[in-house]
């Protein structure tokens, strides 16, 4: 039952982390994007142009977040099998096999 505990507590802190992460990408790329031109003190005068020299590829971050997301997927799986372990998903043995009305099992061979 600890196990599942634990495996669920990850799974979640992979959502909550992976989420973070994309969040502040998202917020980065908002901050760096090619607004932020027309807020520099020396861009705001008319006399002056100001352009982009270069823009930074942030598609290897793109990519982490996914993997991230990937693996929560696979925490999320694992916490599937561990369930299946524990005893809230094992029915209980205390009833007799007979209880039930089934045809009993053939004595002998």
């Amino acid at each position: 039952m600890i196990d599942f505990v634990v495996t669920l507590v990850a799974t979640f802190l992979w959502l909550v982390s992976t989420s973070a992460w994309a969040k502040a990408l998202t917020d980065i790329k908002i901050a760096t994007g090619h607004n932020i031109i027309d807020e520099l003190p020396p861009c705001k005068k008319k006399a002056v142009l100001c352009y982009f020299g270069s823009v930074t590829s942030m598609g290897s971050l793109n990519v982490s977040v996914i993997f991230g997301f990937l693996n929560m997927i696979l925490w999320g799986g694992n916490a599937w099998f561990v369930y299946k372990e524990t005893s809230l998903h094992s029915p209980s043995n205390t009833s007799a096999p007979h209880s039930q009305g089934g045809i009993p099992p053939p004595t002998g061979i």
